[in-house]
């Protein structure tokens, strides 16, 4: 009787523990949309945040799954029939038992589909050129026209310039014939102002006379002239012109305009946002997009129309942040408006949604989202430059490359010079070549001058 009552007990509890599995062995249809970084083929595989989401998920409730892609590649409208189409669509007719995509949970959709907590949050902003003046020039604009990196190479170029001006002018026996006396006029000091008058284009003296340092300085006033004609050239294109002084904050300041032509993605929640709004700015929006046409039939074309310049994408937030961290002349309006969320679609009413619902919520506790987010969205920005650089600077690799070269050339000159003085020296002084140019090198390196040549004076009293 004991054990019966054991048995009873346990087939209980085992009736009472949540289902963790979503369809048992069943392979879930899951319907998804190609749209860059959701979903993205890569050969005949998918690949993306929501594929990875996808994947994470499955892992966690413990299902197989099996992804196509939309057939109408669309996210899902009702027709003025009453009809949904695309991913909606799909799980509605029973064609798919899973919709996995950036698909925004609104009213409408909930009334036909399940909509689980939404896996990432996003609302409505601008996208506009960093020259269509959503900011205010920085405090310190000037050096906008050159990337981080670019002004590091610059600095360190000058530095081992004159540090190269002091050397060639101390191995070279025609920059300075008689170390043991004669003063060298090409210090360490003087070689980085001397580099740094060639650097504004003003010059310093005395000028060497060596070959091998005349070389160095036609290199280093090439690299000097290129960089500053890189420079001013960048500067001046990066102020507007006056008609695109118009600062773009935010919406009102796009309502209150007719300068920039703005539009958005056609058939989306974004427009059926201005429409349904009783703001009037936003109505103003509404009508001016619809009067104009200025409506984009993809997201593609909406950020190729915002590079192009004199327009402005409205579109979700966080599509607009991908644009932005993969095209650096872009940029983002900071207001953000009509916070809403990416849910996963089942049918309504199923079993399933629960479940996922949990499992979203664990994976943000847990940081997994994040970490996606993080993962997809990765900026091909931030290491030229961060915000105004836009990775200027590239197109002078070559002429860093140049002055390497030149530096080296001189280097290589002066170490020839100071070898054919060793030899004839060695052939007056019957003495090896090798010996008489350590002796020079050790007695130039050294430094020479004035002071060695009164100790060696003393010497000689004594």
């Amino acid at each position: 009787m004991t054990a019966f009552l054991l048995f009873i007990s346990h087939a209980v509890l085992l009736l009472m523990l949540p289902d963790h599995s979503v369809a048992g062995n069943k392979e879930l249809l899951v319907t998804t949309i190609k749209q860059d970084p959701y979903t993205m083929a890569k050969g005949s595989v998918l690949e993306g945040y929501c594929m990875d989401l996808l994947g994470e998920l499955a892992k966690k409730l413990g299902f197989s799954y099996r992804v196509q892609l939309v057939k109408d590649a669309a996210y899902g409208r009702v027709d003025d029939a009453g009809h949904w189409n695309g991913m909606i669509g799909e799980v509605i007719r029973g064609e798919a038992d899973l919709a996995v995509a950036p698909l925004t949970l609104t009213a409408a959709r909930e009334r036909v589909v399940g909509m689980t907590k939404p896996f990432m949050q996003t609302g409505i902003s601008i996208l506009l050129r960093r020259d269509g003046g959503v900011e205010d020039a920085a405090l310190f604009h000037f050096l906008s026209p050159f990337s981080t990196d670019t002004w590091v190479g610059v600095v360190i170029a000058y530095l081992l310039t004159a540090a190269c001006f002091c050397l060639v002018c101390r191995l070279s026996p025609h920059e300075w014939s008689q170390p043991e006396s004669e003063e060298n006029h090409f210090t360490l000091l003087h070689s980085l102002w001397y580099a740094a008058g060639a650097l504004s284009l003003q010059g310093a003296g005395p000028h060497p006379r060596a070959v091998s340092a005349r070389v160095l300085s036609a290199t280093w006033w090439l690299f000097a002239l290129v960089l500053l004609s890189c420079y001013f050239s960048n500067l001046s294109s990066s102020q507007p012109p006056d008609a695109a002084h118009l600062r773009i904050k935010g919406f009102e300041d796009l309502a209150n305009q007719e300068v920039i032509e703005y539009g958005t993605l056609s058939g989306s929640s974004t427009l059926a946002f201005f429409k349904n709004s009783n703001n009037p700015a936003y109505r103003r929006i509404y009508e001016h997009m619809e009067r104009r046409k200025s409506l984009v039939s993809s997201m593609d074309e909406g950020v190729q129309r915002a590079k192009e310049g004199n327009f402005a994408f409205i579109g979700e937030s966080v599509s607009l942040d991908l644009a932005v961290a993969r095209y650096c002349e872009l940029v983002r309006a900071h207001e953000v408006i009509g916070m809403r969320g990416y849910s996963i679609v089942t049918p309504l009413g199923s079993p399933m949604l629960k479940n996922l619902s949990i499992a979203v919520l664990q994976l943000s506790e847990a940081g997994e989202l994040a970490y996606l987010r993080s993962k997809w969205w990765a900026s091909s920005c931030m290491a030229g430059g961060g915000r105004g650089s836009g990775g200027k600077g590239h197109g002078l690799r070559g002429i860093f490359l140049l002055l390497g070269v030149g530096l080296g050339v001189a280097l290589l000159i002066a170490l020839l010079e100071l070898t054919a003085r060793a030899r004839r020296r060695a052939q007056e002084q019957r003495k090896s070549c090798c010996t008489v140019l350590s002796q020079e090198l050790s007695q130039r390196l050294r430094g020479g001058g004035a002071d060695n040549h009164e100790e060696s004076a003393e010497k000689s009293k004594a």
